[in-house]
């Protein structure tokens, strides 16, 4: 026909050649509706949806427990962008051959599944599963959330598309068209099979109407809209589930005390543990508990629901089945602390900004003259100014906090600051005149040492949990959520600096801290105090004449390690290079006083421990053995074993030498730093390794003081034997005799280790100047510490605090016995071990941390709510009990459970009670007081029926929150010869909402 049009407008064209040309519109051109619709054809033939479709039959319950997956794609039509979303069950394949797949006048699996009831009310399902049961189906829905479809010509034109899609494919799964605003969830779709079709269709109303509240108006309007002219018509199939809402709990019900607010705000220790974190919620979590009463096969006529009376009794339901709704937005004590606490990193004041700029004013004379401030600036300072800012800053902070703001103004009263003070440090060292300190713990529920609890801070990077740190953490922790927030850390922070300073000055060990050398493993603050622990061990040490250790370099214990020296003197290098030691240690030097310090020993066996160094102090001239020979031995510790010196042949004896310097993981980064600026040249590693040789160089001076006359040899086989080879040769004589040489490394010209030798001068270690000067790397920690803000200290110690809440965690776990809990705990500690040990670590991935804590704290408070309301631990009954518990687990772990035994089961008969309770609380406040127990009440009750029928009874369910029904027939349509063919429809009938999702199939042979 087209053909023939344009072949006639050609003609007239001809014929009347003046004639006015007019457009020609080439039909052969697709449509834009074409073009979609060939676009849906290829989308479903890319995902294979073409031809018949197989399947077993479904097993009970499979849509809750199997896998859904889904996969979209994009299409338009014009200029308006539709998603097409393919959502199907994962099936294992069918071992069947395809010869029985093409059996004749099969009905579609989407069909089959219409009327299968083993899968009614999937409790977590799309809502098109809910409505029509469907294994597998396709949406296509407007891209854009805020795009609709809502004219009914544009509806059918995207049905027209659907169906002539389905048409042309030959494709057997349900395809559905998302219309109207997405909110109201209204589909209608088409399935197509061999000669038969479903046609999906949907009413959604926001009043539900009168006649169509009960089981006789729905079967009507399901009975009216088949059609069917059969008579008698086949009984319709009906499935009920009627919903309760139970959400007046019994305050008794639930069992957690919040701690008491205004006593803490107020300042009343009482019975508040700093050590302990809180946990808890401090509402009911469970804030409704839902009671599906279903009855999963009904046939029409047995049962009777109209507007007038009904049968459905919950209490006579076969089943029942339990959902538990969450508390919005639930306060829990422990997730609470840990946010508050993460906002401290956030902040950008300074102790100073918060706490007041006149805590460090100086006194009244000192500031009310300003006349002379240029000349003051102008004055010769012998002290840096900075440096003197430090100590007189912080040696005076408490006394002028206390007279610059008076005891109301203080963010944390004397009681609370005694209390924190003495939790932190139990020792008490005012009161002890011997300088011992009493290594006390006030934390009596820590992990044993060798338990993984204990060594969670190495993955966390935090602080063992018997530590001052850790301590130190929950302190402040506790005192920003209920002692004035972030002016009670400062406060704490400033009164927590000078208690080390007086400890540094009255040479009072730290309390819990590790003897030796810093951790790495643990965070930077815990390695500076255990750094400042040090430098006080080694000035009292010094000041008291103690003798703190005794080294042995000897290389027993290694002595396999060629090149072991060499590690050692790297790993002793301060950061420091000659250059700037002599340009910055000059102002250090002068005010701390400690450039002419010397060790100060009783003995020549006496070890001097010290922890930091400083670098190539030592220059002079070769001494020859002869001259070295003439000096007195000094400096001794011990003979080594049978060895003798080569030359002078007398016995070789290990030095007093000068401990390795302990270092912090900062120190070493810039140690690493200055290295690596150095370059690669042969000039840059030689200094470089001039510069490592610190403790080499001090070793080769104890050694040469211990033994008059040695020789390098002599120090390399005691220091690293490896680098000493001997050999067995034979001598002039005939004798076989070992004879020994150095290894081709320290033959090397210019070699680091006879360059150290020739420089090093025979020096006892007691007289050597200080490898590790604890003066100065103590005034730099306690000035490291007094300038934190308190972010950086929030930064610090939320490693600590989040490694305790995991433990806290932990520990109320193991009461429970959760095992959802218990993957929430693993995953926690995997995403922290991987956060935490890294400097910085991201916002968002901490918040996700303390995210899975709360999470976790919320499920435990959950259980234990649900233990208490159901009664568990009242229960006598050993069997009855480990029923209910597991009832109450699979509450946490499913979205929905089966009760066994329905109304009549134990956690059946404890559901029925908490529902007659509320309703007598409800219905008649005055009788709560006079109300029999419950236990009475059921037993002097008869049926339902009967306490229906007492007068002035109260009903033991309220109405129900919701109804939901799905009837289900199997008749010929349209025609009463045609294919008998599946019919479902499911209603929901809610206070607001009434939906009718129908399935109604047709045969399009015999019509």
């Amino acid at each position: 026909m087209r053909g023939t049009a344009q072949w006639l407008h050609k003609m007239a064209a001809d014929s009347e050649p003046e004639s006015e040309v007019f457009e020609i519109t080439d039909f052969t051109t697709a449509s834009e509706w074409e073009r979609f619709i060939s676009k849906v054809e290829e989308v479903l033939n890319d995902w294979k949806l073409i031809g018949v479709s197989s399947g077993k039959p479904l097993e009970k319950g499979v849509y809750t427990t199997g896998i859904w997956e889904e996969k979209s794609d994009e299409i338009s039509f014009a200029d308006f962008r539709f998603s097409i979303t393919h959502h199907y069950l994962v099936q294992e394949a069918s071992g069947k051959d395809g010869k029985e797949e093409l059996v004749e006048d099969v009905l579609p699996l989407s069909m089959q599944d219409l009327l299968c009831m083993n899968n009614d009310f999937p409790p977590r399902a799309h809502c098109l599963v809910r409505w029509y049961g469907l294994r597998e189906f396709v949406v296509i829905a407007p891209a854009a959330n805020n795009d609709a479809v809502l004219s009914e010509s544009k509806c059918n034109l995207l049905l027209s598309s659907v169906s002539i899609a389905l048409g042309n494919t030959g494709c057997q799964v349900p395809l559905f068209v998302q219309i109207h605003h997405k909110w109201r969830r209204m589909y209608v779709g088409e399935c197509q099979g061999p000669g038969v079709r479903t046609d999906f269709e949907m009413v959604h109303l926001r009043k539900v109407p009168n006649q169509y509240t009960h089981l006789s108006g729905l079967l009507d309007i399901f009975k009216s809209k088949i059609g069917c002219s059969l008579t008698p018509l086949p009984p319709v199939s009906i499935a009920i589930r009627l919903t309760y809402v139970l959400q007046d709990w019994q305050q008794y019900f639930w069992p957690q005390q919040p701690p008491d607010i205004d006593a803490l705000i107020g300042g009343e220790v009482g019975g508040l543990e700093f050590g302990k974190l809180p946990f808890g919620a401090c509402e009911d979590p469970v804030s409704e508990l839902h009671l599906a009463a279903t009855w999963p096969h009904l046939t029409e006529g047995i049962i009777v629901d109209n507007d007038v009376y009904s049968d459905l009794d919950p209490i006579q339901a076969p089943q029942w089945s339990v959902r538990v709704r969450k508390a919005d937005n639930l306060q829990c004590l422990l997730g609470d602390f840990l946010t508050e606490f993460f906002k401290l990193c956030r902040r950008k004041e300074s102790a100073d900004e918060i706490l007041g700029r006149s805590t460090f004013e100086e006194d009244g004379k000192e500031v009310a003259d300003i006349t002379h401030a240029l000349s003051k600036l102008t004055e010769p300072a012998p002290v840096p100014i900075h440096k003197l800012s430090v100590t007189n800053m912080v040696h005076s902070a408490k006394k002028k906090i206390r007279k610059h703001r008076g005891v109301d103004d203080s963010p944390l009263n004397n009681e609370v600051l005694n209390t924190l003070m003495l939790f932190l440090f139990p020792d008490d060292a005012d009161k002890l005149t011997d300088g011992s300190e009493a290594r006390l713990s006030t934390s009596r529920n820590n992990p044993p040492p060798e338990s993984e609890e204990y060594n969670l801070y190495s993955q966390f990077k935090s602080a063992p949990s018997d530590s001052l740190t850790y301590k130190l953490a929950l302190c402040l922790c506790m005192i920003n959520f209920y002692h004035g927030g972030v002016k009670g850390v400062a406060h704490l922070w400033q009164e927590f600096v000078v208690e080390m300073r007086r400890r540094w000055e009255k040479n009072y060990l730290i309390p819990e801290l590790a003897n030796g050398s810093p951790d790495l493993r643990c965070c930077l603050l815990h390695q500076k105090l255990q750094m400042l622990n040090c430098c006080i061990e080694r000035k009292k040490a010094r000041d008291e004449g103690k003798k703190p250790y005794t080294s042995d370099r000897s290389p027993s214990g290694s002595s396999g390690d060629t090149g072991k020296a060499v590690d050692r003197s790297g790993g002793d290098y301060q950061k420091e290079t000659e250059k700037e030691r002599g340009e910055v240690g000059k102002s250090w030097e002068s005010w701390s006083d400690s450039e002419e310090e010397f060790f100060e020993c009783l003995s020549d066996t006496e070890e001097l421990k010290g922890n930091g160094q400083e670098n190539g102090k030592k220059g002079g001239t070769k001494e020859g053995n002869k001259e070295s020979a003439n000096l007195k031995p000094e400096g001794r510790l011990h003979p080594h074993g049978k060895l003798t010196l080569l030359h002078p042949g007398e016995p070789l004896y290990i030095p007093v030498t000068q401990e390795p310097a302990p270092m912090t993981e900062d120190l070493l980064e810039e140690q690493s730093e200055v290295l690596a600026k150095l370059g690669t040249s042969a000039e840059g590693a030689h200094l470089r390794a001039r510069m490592q040789s610190a403790c080499l160089l001090s070793d080769m001076e104890s050694f040469k003081a211990a033994n008059p006359g040695c020789c390098l040899e002599d120090f390399v086989r005691w220091y690293s034997p490896r680098d000493y080879i001997e050999e067995e040769v034979v001598d002039e004589e005939g004798n076989r005799v070992l004879k020994g040489e150095l290894s081709a490394r320290m033959k090397i010209p210019s070699n680091m280790w006879v360059e150290a030798w020739e420089t090093a001068k025979p020096v006892p270690a007691r007289r050597q100047r200080r490898l590790f000067d604890d003066t100065r790397e103590a005034e730099k920690v306690l000035h490291y510490l007094a300038v934190q803000k308190p972010a950086d200290l929030a930064r610090h110690l939320l490693p600590c605090v989040i490694h305790a809440a995991v433990l806290k965690v932990k520990e109320e776990e193991t009461l429970e016995d959760i095992a959802s809990v218990k993957k929430i705990i693993k995953q926690i500690i995997s995403h922290s071990s991987k956060v935490l040990r890294f400097p910085n670590p991201e916002d968002k991935k901490l918040e996700e941390i303390i995210a899975q804590i709360m999470s976790a704290e919320a499920i435990i408070a959950r259980a234990r709510s649900l233990k208490a309301k159901f009664g568990i631990e009242k229960c006598d009954q050993e069997e009855e009990k480990e029923d209910l518990e597991r009832f109450v687990n699979c509450l946490l772990e499913q979205p929905e459970v089966s009760v066994i035994g329905a109304g009549r089961g134990p956690a059946g008969s404890i559901i029925h009670k908490l529902f007659l309770n509320a309703q007598r609380m409800t219905e008649s406040s005055d009788e709560v007081a006079t109300m029999t127990s419950l236990d009475e009440e059921l037993k002097r009750s008869g049926s339902s029926d009967e306490r229906r029928l007492n007068l002035g009874a109260v009903t033991d369910f309220p109405p129900p929150a919701g109804r939901e029904l799905i009837l289900r027939i199997t008749v010929p349509r349209p025609a009463p010869y045609s294919k008998p063919l599946p019919q479902r429809m499911y209603s929901v009938i809610t206070k607001e909402d009434f939906r009718l999702a129908g399935a109604f199939s047709a045969d399009t042979t015999f019509f």
